[in-house]
């Protein structure tokens, strides 16, 4: 029997009947297509070897009764196979009603039951782990409880270490500040004697005038040392980078110096320098490190020379050596040396005793200008000091990515104009603003403020009314003054609460005291900027119903419109109010819609503002090449509908890169 064949059997039940002997009298066509022609042989013959005594069985029960659900192991086709039979008298024989239940079938309740015994298995299993994760979690609760402790005990003494550091640098800056009104009125009495301006001095006055300006000049020395170190350390020393050169810089120090060196034995040679690139970064600040440099070289250097050399490091750093000929450092003190109050022990140490902050405070601002200060020394064998700084200080660098940023508008976001003169503040605010959608368009005087003015128009301002040696206060006054630009929000930020009244009084729309809260930035800045953000629209036309058609037309739409019938009285009212787009009549009294556009884009104020010109009469093809090149749609005045106005105006706004929030969105195809 063919598979197939064994299959569409083994698919069907099978009928037969047999008689009080048990031989087989009747088959069905799917029997005997299961068994063959097995008519006059006894049922018995086709079981499985063993397995007689239950078809006896069931023939016997049979012929007295209905038998159901009595499994059977025949040979079919050559193979056992087991049926399910049904069994019942029918006269003188008894009816059977198999069917088939396959080994497949048979396979599939094995595999079910080794599944499901092995699914217990895992289940046990599972139970055993999660007893186990339980266990384990409960220690980590109980850990993480500990750590919970050990960071609130850290926290606090953080924090105790934190209130600690900032009384500590108060004290230190208020007493500081305390002691350089007496140290200078100090230096400034005694000088006045020694000029002997008031008479003259003996030689022993003057002597002891000169040990007590001395002693002043020291301290004066040491106050404004602590000063520096104690504005570094609570962060707040300011970068003030300017674009210098070597050349530059050694020359000041040149002149600066010279005084220093009061040995004949004591050379002190400055190398020109080799070509270098120019510096941006504070000159100020590396001058000082310098002069420190310089200044304890000559105090250990008996004699010989101190010689202050550059080059250009492998990074392209820059580096400047001061290189001694002194009393040298021993390994062990090259690092201490850059410890605050530290001094080396010695007979020359001694006699030129110090504040031993200066290598301290360099380091730091060394660190603070974003190099390294080092030294490699013996003793006896004079010591070489390593002061190396990027050309380009980081500040300074991203400072230049904000502003080139900002040159290039990005349409997707709301401008925000921030004028403010600490760099590590802007960064602030670009951080914010930027990751909240908005674009900053940093200013750092009134200058490149006016300037940014000219060629963007501002969601908002941000502006620090202390600029150092800036008319903050007069720029308020003008941007609150100028019809152009009055109405753009504006929120003055600064350290002094005192400035309030007269800020709100010149029209600043919020203020605001540093440090600044970045959440509550962003949620007024976009507060600011939403009222800017309705789209206006500037329609132009000397006919006065047909400024009407469009103001009917765009009403409820979410389009705020202006109108003029004069095109001179437009470019003002351009300038003035900054629409979005421009509705524009081809034909005016006096001119075209050409002269309009010629002043339009003569200002930079206006001269991106998409324009959509109106007309109702034919275009020569010179004109509509013209207007093709210079507006963003060609309307005929006796096609305009609500729906065609809309979608021309959305279709300029989108082309310009300006987001609106009137109308809704349109495809067209430009010009009609």
């Amino acid at each position: 029997m063919a598979d197939s064949e064994l299959a569409a059997a083994l698919s069907q039940e099978v009928v037969l009947s047999c008689d009080d002997q048990g031989t087989i009298g009747f088959l069905d066509a799917r029997a005997e297509r299961a068994f063959g022609d097995v008519r006059g042989r006894g049922l018995a013959s086709l079981a499985v070897p063993g397995t007689e005594s239950k078809v006896i069985a069931l023939l016997r029960a049979g012929r007295e009764r209905r038998v159901e659900g009595w499994e059977l192991s025949l040979v079919v086709g050559g193979a056992p196979a087991t049926l399910t039979f049904h069994a019942a008298p029918h006269h003188d024989s008894t009816v059977l009603v198999g069917s088939f239940v396959s080994e497949r079938y048979n396979g599939a309740l094995r595999a079910t039951a080794e599944a499901t015994h092995e699914i217990s298995q895992l289940h046990r299993e599972a139970e055993k782990r999660r007893r186990e994760l339980a266990a384990l979690n409960q220690e980590l609760r109980e850990s993480n409880q500990g750590l919970v402790r050990l960071h609130a005990e850290l926290d606090e003494k953080n924090h105790a270490l934190r209130r600690n550091h900032d009384v500590k640098s108060r004290v230190v800056a208020n007493v500081s500040h305390e002691f350089r009104t007496p140290i200078n009125s100090i230096l400034g009495l005694t000088q006045l004697l020694l000029d002997r301006i008031d008479g003259d001095l003996n030689t022993e006055q003057e002597k002891q005038l000169r040990f007590v300006r001395t002693s002043a000049k020291a301290l004066g020395d040491l106050v404004n040392d602590l000063l520096d170190l104690s504005r570094i350390e609570s962060g707040k020393e300011q970068l003030r980078a300017t674009e210098f050169t070597v050349e530059e810089l050694l020359s000041s120090m040149r002149g600066m110096m010279r005084p220093l060196s009061t040995s004949d034995a004591v050379k002190l040679v400055f190398d020109p320098p080799p070509d270098l690139p120019p510096l941006n970064t504070d000159q100020g600040k590396l001058a000082q490190i310098l002069r420190n440099l310089v200044s304890n070289a000559l105090k250990f250097t008996h004699a010989g020379e101190v010689r202050v050399s550059t080059r250009l490091a492998p990074d392209g750093k820059v580096s400047f050596l001061v290189a001694d000929t002194g009393i040298g450092i021993s390994e062990d003190d090259q690092e201490r040396i850059f410890e605050e109050f530290v001094q080396i022990d010695g007979e020359l140490q001694r006699k030129t005793r110090g504040t031993g902050l200066g290598l301290a405070l360099s380091r730091k601002l060394a660190e603070l200008l974003g190099g390294s200060l080092t030294v490699t020394s013996g003793v006896g064998e004079g010591s070489v000091f390593t002061l190396t700084v990027p050309p380009l200080h980081e500040e300074v660098a991203a400072m230049l990515n904000i502003e080139k940023s900002a040159t290039k508008i990005d349409p997707s976001r709301a401008p925000v104009l921030v004028i403010e003169d600490d760099r590590q503040t802007m960064f602030l605010y670009e951080r914010y603003l930027s990751s909240s959608g908005f674009q900053v368009i940093p200013a750092r005087t009134v200058d490149d403020a006016r300037a940014a003015l000219e060629r963007v128009r501002p969601a908002s301002i941000v502006l620090d009314i202390m600029l150092e040696g800036e008319a903050t206060w007069q720029f308020l006054a003008d941007l609150k003054a100028d019809p152009t630009t009055r109405d753009i929000p504006l929120m003055v930020v600064t350290v002094m609460d005192r400035a309030q009244k007269r800020a709100r009084a010149l029209g600043a729309d919020e203020f605001w005291l540093k440090p600044i809260d970045g959440d509550r930035l962003i949620r007024k800045v976009g507060e600011l900027s939403r009222r800017t953000r309705e789209t206006k629209v500037l329609v132009i036309d000397d006919d006065e119903a047909a400024r009407y058609l469009v103001r009917r037309l765009l009403h409820g739409t979410g389009f705020s419109v202006i109108d003029t019938a004069d095109g001179a009285e437009g470019v003002r009212l351009a300038k003035a109010h900054a629409p979005q787009v421009i509705l524009l009549d081809f034909v005016l009294q006096g001119g075209t819609a050409f002269d309009v556009l010629d002043d339009l884009r003569a200002d930079p104020r206006t001269r991106n503002i998409p324009v959509i010109i109106q007309t109702s009469q034919q275009l020569d093809d010179a004109e509509r090449e013209r207007l093709a090149r210079e507006t963003a749609a060609i309307l005929a005045k006796d096609s305009l509908s609500r729906e065609l106005a809309i979608t021309r105006i959305r279709e300029a706004l989108i082309a310009a890169g300006v987001s609106s929030a009137g109308g809704s969105t349109s495809e067209g195809n430009g010009h009609a």
